[in-house]
């Protein structure tokens, strides 16, 4: 809890410092390009010994714009702060106000740099000559729009642990407030559009100032390729480290993992796609998850089969083994055993059945109260199916009457069967449907008077391979119950 408690104080204080140093540094730094792009043009002409007043009221709006840019910006998005400093998880109105922290600085930015512009051109103007003026006024809404456009891209990149926060509360969808265009075109502003715009100012007549304007370009030259690169790292790392997530959550996804979630920390088409992966993952989640509750009820087995071939009324006759296994006396036991104790002991008994049969590649087809049918050859076919059936059989007799909790009959059949889909078009069960059934079952009521309390008529016995024929021996004639002709029964 320590840790956790100490990671979010770090995770704070970095993103408050990094708003603080983003709001001071791109004020100051764009403050001290503009005075020297103003000073190699001469800018303001003709003021004469009154250009310390210019000085004087510049250094006046940049001390009091960092104070109300400071404020302004706090104030717009003061509840942020609250939730953000303590870590809770914001409502949506907080969410889609935070979304908005990076417009809310440029917007901030951009008016006090606007105000600074027509104030200190009035001044200008007022001290000096009209064109003098105007290209100061110029250069100051230049030097305004490169900061405030570097300040909303790296705005963006310290806010990331906000926007994910908001974001997992509002994701992007439908009309996106911020794009990836938006913001290639905001870099080619500060990297093209703007320095070409002031080289265009300076050597166009009428040229702004008196100066050799060949420093000027310089510096211009100079602006763009650093605001260029720093705009352009900026865009490049919002873009690929995001991209980069998302392709480690995909591969994850494609080897089989489904337990991924992918970080939401961008407005723009990127969150959208991050969104996307997110709700791939929670389907495939829940895929899973259906399949899995599925097979418990049906069968591993039969759900792959329905998943492969559909669900629909259909199946074939097939050869199969049926395994019918019974509780002896289940009625007394329910009448003298509490039933939470009683369904203890049948989920043990029947985690015994379940064993044996997986174990062997058969089906435990249905639960019956407390007996239970198995079916090995269907749905997928098994070589030898007489041989698993009878191998568990055994295996079921002996971990049963080793608990010593419950007595059992089994009873094995082996033949022809109709193996598919039964019931309705909006309710289907897996079943299997013939002869062998309903002689393993007669068998069983048979075999809970054997010693051996297993049962399996002959021709199951014949069937299998040799090495399990010899644990099997003849137990006669038997008259099963809805049959004229007795079965011949083998015991073990």
């Amino acid at each position: 809890m320590r840790r956790k408690t100490a990671g979010r104080f770090r995770l704070v204080l970095r993103t408050s410092l990094g708003f603080a140093a983003l709001g001071i540094g791109s004020s100051v730094a764009g403050s001290a390009v503009v005075a020297l792009l103003l000073f190699l043009q001469g800018l303001p002409a003709d003021v004469g010994d009154r250009g310390w007043i210019l000085g004087l009221t510049a250094g006046g709006i940049v001390a009091v714009s960092l104070l109300v840019g400071t404020l302004w910006t706090a104030y717009l998005q003061r509840r942020t702060v609250v939730w953000f400093t303590i870590g809770r998880r914001p409502t949506e109105d907080e969410a889609k106000r935070a979304l908005r922290l990076p417009v809310d600085m440029a917007v901030v930015s951009g008016t006090l740099w606007l105000v600074g512009a027509l104030a200190l051109g009035t001044l200008a103007g007022v001290l000096g000559s009209v064109e003098g003026a105007a290209g100061m006024a110029l250069t100051i809404g230049l030097g305004g729009l490169t900061t405030v456009g570097l300040m909303y891209v790296a705005a963006e990149w310290v806010a990331r642990p906000v926007m994910t926060m908001a974001l997992a509360v509002a994701p992007p969808h439908g009309r996106l407030p911020v794009t990836v265009l938006t913001r290639l075109i905001i870099v080619w502003a500060l990297a093209s559009g703007v320095p070409f715009v002031g080289v265009l100012l300076v050597v166009t007549p009428p040229e702004v100032g008196r100066a050799n304007p060949t420093a000027s370009l310089i510096t211009l030259s100079v602006i763009g390729l650093v605001t260029g690169a720093i705009g352009t790292a900026l865009l490049a790392r919002a873009v690929a480290a995001p991209l980069h997530r998302l392709r480690v959550a995909l591969d994850q996804i494609a080897r089989g993992s489904t337990d991924v979630t992918v970080d939401v920390d961008d407005s723009s088409e990127i969150g959208l796609l991050q969104t996307s992966v997110n709700d791939l993952a929670a389907g495939l989640r829940e895929r899973e998850r259906m399949r899995d509750l599925f097979g418990r009820h049906v069968g591993t087995d039969v759900a792959r089969h329905a998943l492969e071939y559909g669900a629909s009324l259909s199946g074939d006759v097939r050869e199969v083994t049926a395994l019918f296994v019974d509780v002896v006396d289940s009625t007394a036991l329910a009448s003298r055993t509490p039933p939470e104790e009683l369904v203890a002991k049948l989920n043990r008994f029947f985690a015994s059945v379940v064993s044996a049969v997986d174990a062997r590649g058969g089906l435990v087809n249905k639960f019956q109260g407390d007996a239970a049918l198995c079916i090995f050859g269907a749905p997928t076919r098994l070589s030898d199916a007489s041989t698993m059936a009878l191998a568990a059989a055994r295996a079921i007799r002996d971990a049963v009457l080793s608990d010593g909790e419950l007595d059992l009959g089994i009873g094995v059949a082996c033949g022809q069967v109709f193996a598919g889909q039964l019931g309705t078009s909006s309710r289907l069960e897996y079943t299997v449907i013939g002869d062998a059934v309903n002689e393993a079952a007669r068998l069983t009521e048979h075999a809970k008077g054997v010693p051996g309390r297993i049962l399996a008529s002959e021709g199951t016995v014949k069937a299998a391979l040799g090495g399990e024929r010899e644990f099997w021996t003849a137990h006669g004639e038997l008259l099963l119950r809805g049959r004229r002709q007795t079965t011949t029964a083998w015991t073990t």
